[in-house]
């Protein structure tokens, strides 16, 4: 299901707790089944919930709650713009309707190229650099107005 590379990875997570406590590494472990495949399916989450000695519901039930796990085919680029409150207020809200025009798609939707999948995000934790986004779910983009998410766009391409 993963590769041995990704085993590894994941075997070095797991061994940062306890041996009876394999599955408080499930967080890593989707990470890096996610690097891997691009998104996670029933399968892959099943997959890693076995590899740790948890029941799959239980890793669903992370990989559902947090917005940095794909549970659906994504773009190459996910796009995803703090809408939360006080990044709103500084040009948020501004910032993904800007995006939504340029790409011409709205939230949850992929550009039929394949290469963008806008999604809107809960804090990050950059209020002062709002309006932030997260590409990709590693990299953070601070201060994203329409010059600056022109320039990540054009990279991007």
């Amino acid at each position: 299901m993963l590769s041995p590379e990704s085993l590894q990875k994941i075997d070095r997570e797991i061994a940062k707790y306890p041996a009876d406590k394999k599955q408080s590494a499930v967080m890593a472990a989707l990470a890096i089944a996610q690097d891997e495949k691009s998104w996670l399916a029933r399968e892959t989450i099943e997959f890693v919930a076995s590899y740790l000695g948890m029941p799959s519901i239980a890793a669903y039930e992370v990989a559902s709650f947090y917005t940095m796990y794909n549970l659906e085919p994504v773009g190459q680029y996910k796009l995803t713009v703090c809408t939360n409150l006080p990044c709103a207020l500084s040009g948020g809200a501004h910032a993904a309707d800007y995006l939504k025009e340029k790409l011409g798609i709205d939230f949850n939707q992929t550009t039929p190229d394949g290469r963008f999948t806008l999604k809107e995000g809960e804090c990050m934790g950059a209020c002062g650099d709002a309006p932030v986004m997260l590409v990709n779910n590693k990299r953070m983009c601070s201060f994203m107005l329409p010059e600056q998410i022109d320039l990540l766009l054009a990279e991007c391409k």
